[in-house]
């Protein structure tokens, strides 16, 4: 019977479930989400037509930041991503601007901005993942 029990408890793990979980499940599907719509909403498409999808990527960024505001888990890394992610759309913004008056959905400084923002939405997801996993402040790991 003993043996038993240590089996088990090697196949669960040795952990206390009465210690808070810091996974935050709602964030993690959230941060899925975000990067199911970042690695679909552009594929194979036009420049002008990635744009509308980032355009509904944000929302989702949106609410991975409440997320982060009711958990109290702000970092500067996080910010930092997210004033990259807005520099991006500002850009991109601008070059869609050129591209419409242009009449050139292909136009290249707007791909160029396109795939900047990608870049600073693949910024911004490692930043809200690390700081998911993060343990919170006060949980017993850190030194004296």
């Amino acid at each position: 019977m003993a043996s038993i029990a240590v089996l088990v408890a090697l196949a669960t793990g040795c952990r206390n479930d009465a210690a808070p979980s810091w996974g935050y499940p709602e964030l993690g599907t959230t941060l899925g989400s975000l990067s199911r719509a970042l690695e679909e909403g552009c594929a194979g498409t036009a420049p002008a037509s990635c744009a509308d999808g980032l355009d509904r990527i944000d929302a989702l960024a949106d609410h991975a930041f409440d997320e982060v505001l009711d958990h109290r888990l702000l970092d500067d890394a996080y910010v930092e991503a997210r004033n990259e992610v807005d520099r991006a759309r500002e850009l991109r913004l601008a070059a869609a601007a050129q591209a419409r008056s242009r009449r050139d959905p292909h136009y290249l400084p707007l791909g160029r901005a396109v795939a900047a923002e990608r870049l600073a939405y693949r910024h911004l997801l490692a930043a809200l993942e690390s700081v998911r996993t993060a343990p919170p402040p006060g949980d017993g790991t850190e030194p004296f």
